[in-house]
């Protein structure tokens, strides 16, 4: 794990401790004063993703027949691959 001095500013042993108080109380300020969204708008939100959620949502279009071509591809390299095993066809040496 990280040491608190690395990662911390205020930790920093150059700073001095005048700057060092000011910079805590300007933190604390700013986690008090910190704004927060209207609960309207969290509450769409929070439908909005919960809606993205849903099983036939998650899908994109076409997925089926996505799937469909790389296996049908695949399979034809495949056979290619079995045929110049066999010793013929284009890649046959």
């Amino acid at each position: 794990m990280s040491n608190p001095r690395e990662t911390d500013p205020l930790l920093d042993p150059e700073i001095d401790p005048q700057e060092r108080k000011e910079l805590a109380r300007v933190a604390a300020q700013l986690e008090t004063e910190r704004p927060v969204p209207q609960p309207a708008f969290r509450g769409e939100l929070g439908r909005r993703l919960l809606g993205q959620l849903e099983p036939g949502r998650a899908q994109p279009r076409g997925l089926r027949m996505l799937i469909t071509a790389y296996a049908g591809s695949g399979l034809c390299l495949l056979a290619v691959a079995a045929v110049g095993v066999a010793g013929a066809g284009p890649l046959a040496a």
